[in-house]
Parts: C-alpha cells; sequence; structure tokens
C-alpha cells in the first residue's frame, strides 16, 4: 500500500506535478499545472488538485520570481487564450497555440512548460522533456519549470537527471516544498538511499505549514525498517 501511496505522489504536481502532478507556475506569462501550466506572468502559486482522489497539493507559498524577460501584450493575450482552451479540454487548441508562441516569442518559458505539460498527459515523455529543457533554458530562474523537468525525467527512466533538476529547483528556491519532496520520493523508491530519502521527507514536513500525514507514516516507516526487509520489489505502475 505505501508504495502506492507514493507512485501516485510521485509526480507531484503538484507540482509536478504532476503538475505536477501538479504544482502552477507564472513567470511572465503564468502558471504550469498537471494539466495547465499558466504562465509568463510574475508569480509562482500552487494550483488546485485535479480531484479528490489525486495527491494534496503543496499549499506553501513560492517567492515570486520577476519575468527573465518582458512580455508582450499580445503575447499574453494569446498565451491566455491558449491556457483556457486547455482548462477546457481543447488539447488541440492550446497546443496550437503554444507552438505559435514559441515560434514568435522563443525566449519565453511558459508556452514550452506548457507544451510539455501537454506532451507528457499523453505520454509523448521524449518530446514533454525536450520542451521542459527549452523552458530551463529560456526561464532559467523558475524553480517550478525544474521540478517538472525532474518529474517527467524520473518518468523517463532518467533518475540521476531528474535529481540534478530536483535539486536545482531546490536550490533556486529553497522554500518551495514540491521538489523537496519528490527528491525523497526520488530517492526513497528509485535511488534506494532511505537515508537520504528520509531527510528530504523531514525537510519537506518542515517547510509545509499544515503537517501531511501521509509523509508522517513514511517517515515512521523509513526509521523503523529494517535493511534486511527494504523494498525489493517496488515497481512503477503503468
Amino acid at each position: 500500500m505505501r508504495s502506492v501511496e507514493l507512485l501516485r505522489r510521485v509526480g507531484l504536481l503538484t507540482a509536478a506535478c504532476t503538475l505536477a502532478g501538479c504544482a502552477s507556475l507564472a513567470e511572465p506569462l503564468k502558471a504550469i499545472q498537471d494539466n495547465v501550466v499558466t504562465p509568463v506572468a510574475k508569480a509562482l502559486t500552487p494550483a488546485p488538485a485535479a480531484s479528490a482522489a489525486s495527491a494534496p497539493v503543496v499549499a506553501a507559498p513560492v517567492k515570486v520570481v520577476e519575468p527573465d524577460v518582458p512580455v508582450n501584450p499580445q503575447a499574453q493575450r494569446a498565451f491566455d487564450d491558449s491556457v483556457r482552451a486547455l482548462r477546457a479540454g481543447r488539447t488541440d487548441d492550446a497546443e496550437r497555440g503554444f507552438v505559435a508562441l514559441t515560434k514568435s516569442n522563443p525566449e519565453l518559458g511558459g508556452p514550452h512548460a506548457n507544451l510539455g505539460v501537454i506532451y507528457r498527459q499523453a505520454g509523448k515523455l521524449p518530446e514533454a522533456v525536450a520542451e521542459f529543457e527549452k523552458a530551463t533554458h529560456a526561464s532559467p530562474r523558475q524553480a517550478i519549470y525544474f521540478n517538472q523537468l525532474g518529474i517527467t525525467y524520473r518518468q523517463q527512466g532518467e533518475f540521476k537527471k531528474a535529481r540534478t533538476a530536483y535539486e536545482q529547483a531546490i536550490e533556486l528556491d529553497p522554500a518551495y516544498p514540491a521538489p523537496v519532496l519528490n527528491l525523497g520520493i526520488l530517492h526513497d523508491l528509485y535511488l534506494n538511499d532511505s537515508a537520504r530519502a528520509l531527510e528530504q521527507y523531514d525537510l519537506y514536513l518542515a517547510l509545509s505549514p499544515a503537517k501531511d500525514a501521509t509523509v508522517v507514516k513514511w517517515v515512521a516507516d523509513l526509521k523503523n525498517r529494517k535493511p534486511a526487509t527494504s523494498m525489493l520489489t517496488k515497481k512503477e505502475l503503468p
């Protein structure tokens, strides 16, 4: 049961989550979440959970990050239109809008990040990775983009790259809980490093205003776990 709970949260997205998986992202356009990223705008704020069945969204505030580049009103309107299309379930329209923005305004990270979310949800992981990498290159100060990149690397089985991306997100914003928790899950489930996982879980709980009961249980489990009974049978859910 615990491995299933962990796997449900791996994409956090919260921030991901998963998009998150999912968290929201702002930049000058404005947010990104596992199913909608919003933008180019100005501050990163967590987005609501997609459903009651999904893992709780990290609610701690994310520090404001000034846009890396100015956003013209026309690009912002086009971005907002694409976000509305995505939220309305018109994924094809949203994708076309974001692709057009990446061509007309390649200096903006938001459109690339939102395309990454779209491609990841469609199971196009190589394409998603490429877009998130472009987003981090265009906006290297956006911790949420690195968190989303880490989630996607993890889904692709690139665990060392995922670790690096999460660590970069944490370095950019040490008060941002999502990558801290995601890094803990990565060490716990995929890198077999219980000590590091415990460190990250404890840090995540310290960063979270309301203690996460599920993670508290994970911490207790790790502290009581015997080396000979480590979770060797954990498997990624399809």
